[in-house]
């Protein structure tokens, strides 16, 4: 399955980029136990930064980075197999797992939940 890992990036940080950092490295610190369990994760943040450094976006929340950053994670949406939504305030997310319901994919709250592909 492609899997969208869903949770705070920006919420919670003030525009803060120090944390808005460490918020996404929570966000990967699951991608690799996907990964092993025979899916392939993915975070819109990975799709959506270099093309809001490519758009000239100067600041969190500018025009540019308001085209590209939840479209690009709705677009996902409409690709991929299921959504982890990981803890954490994040009105992103929600509407990613919103969105992801109203497709039918499934929402895991736990890597644990995601089922392992026998032997990869």
């Amino acid at each position: 399955m492609l899997i969208m890992i869903a949770g705070p990036y920006r919420g919670g940080t003030n525009d803060d980029p120090v944390l808005m950092r460490k918020n996404l490295d929570n966000l990967e610190s699951v991608a690799l136990d996907i990964f092993r369990k025979g899916h392939v994760p993915f975070i819109g943040e990975w799709l959506a930064l270099p093309l809001i450094k490519l758009a000239g976006s100067t600041k969190v929340g500018d025009r540019e980075w308001e085209e590209i950053q939840y479209p690009i994670a709705h677009r996902m949406l409409e690709k991929c197999d299921a959504v982890l939504r990981i803890a954490g305030h994040s009105k992103g997310a929600d509407e990613d797992v919103r969105l992801a319901k109203e497709r039918g994919l499934p929402v895991y709250y736990a890597v644990d939940e995601i089922p392992a592909l026998e032997s990869r």
